[in-house]
């Protein structure tokens, strides 16, 4: 188990390259081990080779607390940097949490005036299990500060054993974006229209729900989502059944496109649901097996083929939400990388599609700190908009309720102004690089008090920006309708509209329709 008597931890004399270690430490000396905190429900445990390791203990009395200790963590040297975070665990009987973030945990903690508070781990870490490995990988903010590295159990009791952590460098930050241009030539947007506004498919074609965004609402475009299973691990293993299944959604998405045209709406096709499905740590399989990434490939080519000059599509989509925790294996390309082999194939068939490109970390706006563009004609780029996720997701699969916007929310104040600067990386991007962006997802859970402020603040961004939107969603899980009311009981649209939706309608009366 042991890797020696290590403790390395060293301010970097020139800038750590990928792969790079940065720390670790294995326990095995009393210098390693008085780095961190005290606790009652920890010790230091030898077994019959007298390897030292630590062990968290939480009798079933006190599961609803934390045992956590934790060692200070200067990142200010990889601020910018993607880490690695490793450790081997173990666990016995670790009680099933309320919450996905809780459980066995080996998480980083820092703070950040720029981001917010940070808290990353590997989720879903709970059970019986022998010695494995946790991972997780973590952007610094720029001005990353008082960080912790932190072991124990949250919201469990059990026993859990923690040993062998290591943290290296995944990429190091992207070369000094460019000056925007002085006189930029036009942004290719793959459309002619002042601006596309609209929403998030519903999962399965209904005439009806095209017909009342097209000729009711005014919308201009529909995010056309080909998904399933919600992005749950080991789903889509099988190819011959994923084809399948694959295929008839191209059927539905043909009866789309068809209405789309009647209804004067544009469809951004995004193949939510790629081959290889996510695993437990929420990577998804076509980052790294070939298997996968190549099937993904082919599937992107069937798309290309099958709808090459068809009007209703604005742009293809490639990934919805790419996550990737741990490096590509050699000869099998990253998140970014994968996207670029599906546009060379796509463009082999159809050199005018627009291709839509998403950052990391789920498509977020953090994720615009480490992007860096593409080598393909007619691209847009990405970014969805859940900031701050634990207001804009209150009461989805967590009990947290009543977090109002604008207000104090994380120990953050939460207004315009903040959602500004969470969206600064992907303004400076498109700034610098002289692109477009699509706002391909944002929301607000419909009983989250001043849900209404929160869409009218993030929309307002959105169009001082110049960029085109999809509000997440119409007609799919009520959880995110309009349609209805702030009781989260009440499972019926109102009979009088709310102010979101009123909010949408008013922005969607701005529309022009395609030709």
């Amino acid at each position: 188990m042991s890797l020696g008597t290590t403790f390395t931890w060293a301010q970097p004399t020139a800038p750590p390259e990928p792969g790079a270690i940065v720390f670790q430490t294995d326990f095995e000396t009393p210098q390693q081990r008085s780095a961190w905190s005290a606790s009652e429900s920890a010790s230091w445990e030898q077994d019959e080779q007298g390897t030292t390791r630590l062990c968290v203990s939480v009798p079933r009395d006190e599961a609803t607390g934390g045992a956590m200790i934790q060692m200070p963590f200067d990142l200010s040297p990889y601020r910018g940097y993607q880490l690695v975070f490793e450790c081997m665990a173990k666990a016995d009987d670790v009680t099933k949490p309320s919450e996905t973030f809780l459980g066995a945990k080996f998480m980083l903690h820092y703070s950040s005036e720029s981001t917010g508070p940070h808290w990353q781990n590997e989720n879903n870490v709970y059970g019986s299990f022998d010695w494995r490995k946790l991972r997780f990988t973590s952007t610094i903010a720029d001005d990353a500060a008082d960080a912790q590295i932190a072991l124990g159990l949250q919201g469990s009791s059990g026993r859990v054993w923690f040993d062998e952590i290591k943290v290296f460098v995944f990429r190091k930050p992207p070369p000094t974006r460019p000056a925007p241009p002085l006189n930029p030539s036009p942004v290719f947007k793959g459309h002619d229209l002042p601006r596309l506004r609209g929403v998030m498919s519903p999962n399965n074609f209904r005439d009806e729900d095209l017909r009342t965004l097209g000729e009711q609402w005014n919308a201009n475009v529909i995010r056309w989502q080909i998904t399933r299973n919600w992005g749950r691990a080991g789903t889509e293993r099988d190819l011959t059944e994923y084809d399948k299944w694959f295929d008839s959604e191209l059927e539905d998405l043909d009866k789309a496109l068809e209405a789309a045209n009647r209804y004067g709406l544009k469809l951004v096709v995004d193949v939510h649901t790629p081959p290889g499905g996510r695993y437990d740590n929420m990577d998804l399989a076509i980052f790294h097996e070939p298997l996968y990434q190549n099937h993904f490939v082919k599937s992107w080519e069937k798309i290309a083929r099958r709808y090459k000059g068809n009007s209703a599509v604005w742009g293809y989509d490639l990934v919805n939400e790419p996550v990737q925790n741990q490096p590509s294996p050699a000869g099998v390309a990253d998140f970014l990388g994968t996207q670029v082999l599906a546009a060379k194939a796509i463009r082999a068939i159809d050199a005018e599609v627009p291709i839509i490109i998403a950052a990391s970390e789920w498509d977020s706006a953090a994720g615009y700190r480490t992007l860096e563009p593409v080598d393909i004609p007619n691209v847009i780029y990405q970014v969805h908009m859940y900031k701050p996720h634990e207001y804009t997701h209150q009461g989805v699969r967590n009990n947290v309720k009543d977090l109002v916007y604008p207000g104090t929310i994380g120990h953050q104040k939460w207004d315009k102004e903040a959602l500004r600067a969470v969206l600064e990386p992907v303004r400076e991007f498109q700034l610098a690089y002289n692109v477009h962006i699509y706002a391909g997802e944002f929301s607000a859970i419909r009983w989250a008090p001043g849900a209404a402020e929160y869409l009218s603040d993030v929309i307002d961004l959105f169009e001082e920006y110049d960029w085109d939107w999809t509000y997440h969603a119409f007609r799919e899980w009520d959880g995110w309708s309009v349609e209805h009311g702030a009781d989260p009981d009440d499972h019926q649209p109102t009979a009088q509209p709310t102010d979101r939706k009123d909010l949408l309608l008013k922005w969607f009366a701005k529309n022009q329709k395609p030709k």
